[in-house]
């Protein structure tokens, strides 16, 4: 059993969701990142997404897109980030924790290279955001040998064999994007995601997690109520960014966001 699996469990057993932050490796120095990740876990995270930086982020919007120039300027490639995460699982085995990315700098790895490493430094799972299941067989052969759970998008057009396809392809749990157009939109429809997940869990039975657009804590408690799992990105992004290089003011202040989506997702319940 993956330690993403066994993390829904317990959390499906203590009546509690999960949160699941993002941050950009790298970003704004590679210093940074472990000691962010770490942060993150103390102030309640159950489950990290690390990104990828990547020259042409093309599903990102603004702030992430900034994250990974940032993050590029100082170097921070695939094999730098999983060093990150190697370094981060010499203290801390049972986070789990999830490369977030794009498909070019694994492909300049080779899948094999990339699985093998990944799977040496502790990496959980994978998402591929430019990878359609299509074209992912090769990958997930590999993903699979290795016990890393693949992780899929869902986006609020995905039809139902779109839906089930994934459901039956992935592993860990279903990333779906709360709304059409890049990370950090802001015009959320609540009513409609909550609809939309109860279409989705009817072809599935994979837990289910909601990004794009969740900025503070009111709106992470009401995803909790329907969701299995509340992914917020480019709100601590954003912290991070205005920090402007004060990695103590950064810590602080995505760890503060943290505990207040962690405190009324908990409430929620």
């Amino acid at each position: 059993m993956s330690r993403l699996t066994a993390k829904f469990q317990t959390l499906k057993q203590t009546g509690r969701k999960a949160l699941i932050p993002f941050i950009t490796a790298g970003d704004p120095h590679p210093d940074f990142t472990v000691p962010a990740m770490h942060a993150m876990v103390e102030a309640g995270a159950d489950i990290i997404e690390l990104g990828v930086p990547f020259s042409d982020p093309m599903a990102d919007g603004p702030v992430i897109q900034k994250a990974s120039e940032r993050a590029l300027l100082h170097k921070t490639s695939l094999r730098r980030v999983l060093d990150m995460v190697e370094q981060f699982r010499s203290t801390d085995g049972e986070t789990p924790i999830v490369l977030m990315g794009y498909l070019n700098p694994v492909e300049c790895m080779g899948y094999r290279a990339f699985v093998d490493r990944a799977k040496n430094a502790g990496v959980d799972g994978v998402l591929t955001v430019d990878m359609p299941p299509e074209e992912s067989s090769d990958l997930l052969s590999f993903l699979e040998q290795a016990d890393i759970d693949p992780i899929f998008l869902l986006a609020p057009n995905s039809t139902a064999e779109r839906i089930r396809k994934m459901g039956q392809l992935g592993r860990g749990y279903l990333y779906y994007v709360s709304l059409k157009g890049v990370t950090g939109a802001s015009h959320l429809d609540l009513k409609e995601v909550e609809r939309k997940l109860s279409e989705i869990r009817l072809l599935t039975e994979l837990p289910v997690g909601v990004g794009f657009g969740v900025k503070n804590a009111e709106i992470a408690a009401t995803i909790s109520k329907f969701a299995d799992a509340v992914v917020v990105g480019s709100a601590l992004v954003e912290k991070i960014e205005v920090a402007r290089g004060d990695a103590g003011r950064a810590l602080d202040d995505i760890a503060d966001l943290l505990k207040s989506m962690r405190a009324a997702m908990d409430a929620s319940v």
